[in-house]
């Protein structure tokens, strides 16, 4: 328990005895409860908001700040915020970690099994949300005004545990023990409709106007969760909203024995936020993503408004102060919705709400994959939001004779553009409401920028060139560096100072060092060390034991078929292959791990799956691989166990089909950390290549250009297979239930699918894979020569800091200043 102080409250912060006698405070008045009966957790609690006190304080003078000046503020709108665990971020931030360490020494605790506590808020998936939180570190580092705008999942995604090889989904309970993070402001509540009618009506000038009646209203209740910035006094928000019932409980229901529809309303609106994505395979699933998106656009828009009105009351300036960011399609409703409170709420005419819509929103494009480009059936439409559908119609209608203005005659083009799918049902499609709506539209690295516009939206790049961007993705260097990777960022700081984390491009001063033996030594020590805090990882939670001189050769990410960890798996069953034929081989011990959740409706991906997990079994426990290789797959990837395993991988695996990845973000991380890719020229990997050299990242695979061509010349994965024995040999050994205990069905489907089209064409590039990947794993025996490649590869990607992508947009889209705070 804590030791009692003798200090008053009104002790002088900023010191250990002052820093007690806060978390003192919290036990007391906060918990209620004593240093006598106080729990680990209440401990915790106290010191979490011991910390959150810290912030609070510097949030109160941003806020301050921001509303004397009355800025251009940027809101984030995002379906997903991986944020992380926040108690280690906020004792970084707020430079109180030696200060408890020694409370913590003097009072006989454990800091370390405290932090450990923390939950991971379970509000992403992946790289979207990464990225989201990346972000909204940065423009809080910067000083830039923003608050970010998602929805307070209360169970996440889902916890995923392996169980027989397949992934198990388990509600993700991270809000059990309470978060001590966020803040609930209830009396901030307010309404979003969803189906009903509309009705049309003349005003008190005589105009008809219309009107939507909801049938059913749903409460937004927002919590915000504070965001500082580094070594700057600036304090964000994140805002997430959290779905309540307006009448949550009938009474005469409940009197007259009716017991579960009593509360009917209450489950059944509430169930908006409960979970991040649920399965789409069915109506319900999709009309509840729907409502999710709706959801929280709708509410943020309200927010918005009451904050634009508290400083202004001119509807003509709010895009000079308002500029909205859509991440990805999911909160593209926001769109309709913002020109329906100004049509209808407002009362401004079309083309004055038009034109404040198109200047306050711009849109960014994460995806080249068409099913990922969001369209909703026009029926599930005209059910749910009956009145944003009118929206639509009337937009793409006056879009639709500005093309066939521009361009005569061309009906192709028309079809093709417009917002509404005909064929084969009539959709939305929102990215084209997205780009019509939106004053920029950017792609998140060069290459998927290029072929977003030649390829995806080459119609709407020839309407509007000046609209198309590229902003390549970056992440903090805080998180991925400083905590995740302390040892390898004071090794860095030995030779380069303090202010690295903030300045990211400094990292080219460790080049001279690369030749330098003593810090190649140092480098490769802090690499090992990383290398056993994963090994001991691994042991702990799968009881596999792993040798940490091996290569450490990682894909971690979310699975999917183009991302193509069943390529890597084709490698791994070669190695054994050839083991199996000459167990006296010769070959660099390896240990390949995986980490990465499929979609719940995914069926393939959850059989990729289950083949790494039963490779496995059969790799690991064989007696003539004699541990020369394991395989490894570490349940529930997220943010707190990439940083364990980016600080500790050799080999970063990048090996998506060229032209389908958006950009990567975990690419960057492991760069950063010294990891080597080996990769093909796809998303952000171009520009990795580009940055550290092409001698210091492992090429494969055809570019992005040739897997077009090479499809269009007829591509015959079968030809592929029949003309490459090792191919065969890998692809037969999983036919025959070599990984399957005989049950030839189990993996028949991926079979099938790599014989057949192999639309990611794996077995295009299986060859030159197998190649390039045997010549790393030749290079990592020259110990001098792979610590060169990895100080450069982390020396190098300073650029791939979230600090210079925030600048980017906040210079060439968002024209966003930063605002001094008292302090800075």
């Amino acid at each position: 328990m804590l030791k009692t102080s003798s200090a008053s409250a009104s002790a002088v912060a900023h010191t250990p005895e002052s820093f007690r006698e806060e978390m003192l405070q919290h036990l007391y008045h906060t918990l209620g409860t004593t240093t006598y009966s106080a729990s680990e957790r209440d401990t915790y609690l106290a010191l979490s908001y011991t910390v959150r006190d810290y912030l609070a304080d510097r949030y109160r003078q941003t806020a301050q700040a921001y509303h004397d000046a009355n800025p251009r503020y940027v809101y984030y709108f995002s379906a997903e915020f991986h944020l992380g665990k926040q108690l280690e971020n906020n004792l970084l931030y707020t430079d109180t970690r030696g200060l408890a360490e020694q409370v913590f020494a003097d009072s006989g605790l454990d800091l370390d099994a405290t932090v450990a506590l923390d939950p991971e808020p379970g509000l992403a998936n992946g790289g979207l949300g990464r990225l989201a939180a990346c972000f909204l570190d940065s423009l809080a580092t910067l000083g830039i005004p923003a608050i970010g705008y998602g929805i307070r999942y209360e169970y996440g995604i889902f916890r995923q545990q392996i169980a027989n090889g397949w992934q198990v989904e388990q509600p993700d309970e991270w809000l059990t023990y309470g978060f001590p993070w966020d803040f609930v402001q209830p009396d901030d509540m307010v309404d979003v409709g969803f189906n009903g009618v509309t009705e049309t009506y003349r005003d008190a000038r005589g105009r008809e106007r219309v009107r939507w009646l909801p049938g059913v209203t749903v409460r937004a209740e927002p919590y915000h969760i504070l965001v500082p910035g580094y070594e700057t006094p600036h304090v964000n928000i994140l805002r997430l909203w959290r779905a309540r019932a307006k009448e949550a409980f009938d009474f005469h229901l409940f009197d007259s024995g009716d017991y579960a529809r009593a509360v009917h309303e209450k489950v059944d609106s509430e169930t908006i936020s409960k979970v991040l994505y649920p399965n789409d395979n069915n109506p319900r699933g999709k009309e509840l993503r729907l409502q999710q998106q709706y959801f929280f656009v709708a509410a943020s828009l309200q927010d918005i408004i009451h904050r634009f009105q508290l400083c202004n009351d001119d509807w003509a300036d709010f895009p000079a102060k308002v500029v909205i960011q859509l991440n990805d399609t999911h909160p593209v409703i926001a769109i309709p919705e913002l020109m329906r409170i100004l049509l209808d709420e407002q009362g401004l005419d079309w083309d004055a709400a038009w034109d404040i819509t198109q200047r306050t929103f711009a849109y960014t494009c994460h995806s080249l994959l068409p099913e990922v480009l969001e369209k909703w059936q026009v029926e599930l439409f005209e059910r749910l939001l009956p009145r944003h559908l009118q929206i639509i119609y009337e937009i793409n209608a006056r879009f639709l004779d500005e093309v066939s203005a521009r361009f005569p005659g061309d009906m192709g083009r028309v079809a093709r553009m417009s917002i509404i799918e005909e064929q084969p049902v009539r959709q939305v499609r929102m990215a084209h409401l997205a780009t019509v709506g939106s004053f920029k539209v950017n792609g998140v690295a060069e290459l998927q920028s290029r072929l977003l516009r030649e390829l995806v939206l080459p119609d709407f790049a020839e309407m509007y060139p000046d609209r198309f961007t590229n902003v390549t993705n970056g992440v903090t260097p805080r998180r991925f560096m400083l905590l995740a990777n302390p040892e390898l960022s004071a090794l860095i700081t030995s030779k380069l100072g303090d202010g690295w984390p903030n300045d990211l491009e400094r990292l080219r001063g460790l080049e001279p060092y690369a030749d330098d033996p003593a810090f190649r030594a140092a480098w490769r020590a802090v690499k090992q060390a990383d290398k056993r805090h994963l090994a001991d990882y691994i042991l702990e939670e799968t009881g596999i034991a792993v040798a940490p001189d091996s290569i450490f050769d990682v894909l971690v990410k979310r699975i999917h078929e183009y991302k193509r960890q069943h390529l890597k798996v084709l490698h791994i069953i070669t190695l054994y292959n050839r083991l199996k034929t000459d167990p006296d081989m010769a070959l660099t011990p390896r240990t390949f791990i995986f980490g990465g959740k499929s979609a719940p409706g995914y069926g393939f991906a959850k059989l990729i799956i289950k083949l790494i997990n039963s490779v496995a079994e059969v790799v690991n426990r064989d007696p003539d691989v004699r541990g020369r290789l394991k395989v490894v797959f570490l349940p529930n990837f997220n943010v707190t166990l990439g940083e364990i395993i980016y600080p500790a991988a050799d080999i970063s695996e990048q090996i998506s089909t060229a032209g389908k990845e958006a950009s990567g973000t975990g690419n960057m991380k492991f760069a950063l950390n010294g990891a080597v890719t080996v990769g093909t020229l796809d998303g952000a990997n171009v520009e990795i290549r580009d940055l550290v050299g092409a001698e210091n990242f492992y090429l494969f695979g055809l570019t992005a250009d040739a897997v077009i061509a090479t499809r269009a010349a007829g591509y015959n994965a079968r030809a592929r297979y029949d003309a490459d024995p090792e191919l065969r040999g890998a692809i037969d050994a999983i036919a025959r239930g070599v990984f399957s205990s005989d049950d030839l069905g189990l993996f028949q489907p991926l079979v099938e699918t790599l014989l057949g089209y192999d639309q990611y064409m794996l077995l295009a590039d299986y060859r030159d894979y197998i190649e390039t990947s045997e010549r790393a794993a030749h290079d990592y025996a020259d110990a001098d020569h792979w610590t060169r490649m990895s100080i450069l590869n982390s020396a190098r990607c300073g650029f791939f800091s979230s600090d210079r992508s925030i600048r980017e947009y906040a210079n060439r889209i968002w024209r966003a200043a930063p605002v001094p705070v008292q302090g800075s």
